[in-house]
């Protein structure tokens, strides 16, 4: 990054060290912790939705609904999550590629499925050969996010469902009494409701959330925990910065910065907790009512 580093073997001190913390694997990891805040702030509102969707089918009164929410619910919260992530993106990848094979490719007179391969013409490939290599990372981060929205889901589908019966009753029978239908009670009372009695549970997944967030190495994505262990492993004079085992301070550093960002995951829920009990028939919301007396 500066003028005088580009021979490393001249250089002593701090100015190795700063010449050693801004080179181009360096400037990698740092903004690999971005893709992890991107793999949060896009997780987030993508499992929120698969698991609303859930929720919601678990207690429609069409039975293929209703058993869809369940079986989703209870399937994917009782896999492993290491064997879920592995899972997904493998059969999304060669989903997606069976289906781009069958439109691009009909001539195509071989099998697919060819032992323990997976055959498809080029042209059906994802992302195609050719393609430069930020398509393929994003390809990868994608393939990531859906495997971490299905995952965690489910887990919200279920403290979804738990607080949507939450709510209580006798609000729902006025809205009736008023001659709301069961969808406009549902939008109108049942949905605004529940979020306080969610949140709970929700803030739980969050935290969930951020310590699965070093699983993304597994799904080939270049993340702060593949970068550490890369960068942090003793390295020979054959690099242009050799030094020795160095991994413990670049844990060490990971363990900051998880800390930090659950501290301020703690300071932002608590105060949206606050913000939505107020007025709210709830334990937090009592408490604030007692407090303005």
């Amino acid at each position: 990054m500066f003028a005088h580093c580009t021979d490393p073997s001249t250089l002593s001190g701090l100015s190795w060290l700063a010449c050693y913390l801004t080179n181009g694997k360096h400037l990698a990891f740092y903004a690999s912790f971005g893709t992890v805040m991107l793999l949060l702030l896009v997780t987030a509102p993508a499992a929120l939705g698969f698991g609303f969707v859930g929720a919601t089918a678990a207690r429609s009164r069409i039975p293929p609904l209703r058993w869809f929410g369940q079986i989703y619910t209870a399937m994917v919260r009782g896999v492993p999550e290491i064997i879920f992530f592995l899972f997904v993106p493998i059969a999304m990848d060669q989903g997606f590629e069976w289906l781009r094979h069958q439109v691009k490719c009909p001539d195509w007179t071989e099998p697919v499925r060819q032992g323990n391969d997976f055959l498809v013409c080029a042209a059906a490939k994802l992302p195609l050969s050719n393609s430069p290599q930020w398509v393929h990372e994003a390809y990868n981060f994608g393939l990531a996010v859906l495997a971490f929205a299905i995952v965690y889901g489910a887990f919200a589908a279920n403290v979804l469902s738990g607080a949507m019966k939450a709510v209580p009753k006798a609000q729902l029978e006025t809205a009736h009494a008023y001659g709301m239908s069961d969808r406009q009670t549902f939008w109108r009372v049942t949905v605004p409701q529940m979020w306080i009695y969610a949140l709970p549970g929700l803030s739980n997944l969050w935290m969930i959330l951020i310590k699965a967030t070093p699983l993304l190495f597994l799904l080939g994505v270049e993340d702060i925990v593949y970068w550490a262990r890369e960068l942090g492993g003793s390295k020979t004079s054959i690099y242009a910065y050799p030094h020795p085992d160095w991994r413990l301070y670049y844990f060490l550093g990971l363990l900051v910065f998880y800390l930090l960002l659950t501290r301020v995951s703690e300071v932002v829920l608590a105060r949206l907790t606050r913000r939505l009990s107020h007025g709210q028939a709830t334990m937090a919301g009592e408490a604030q009512r007692k407090a303005a007396v």
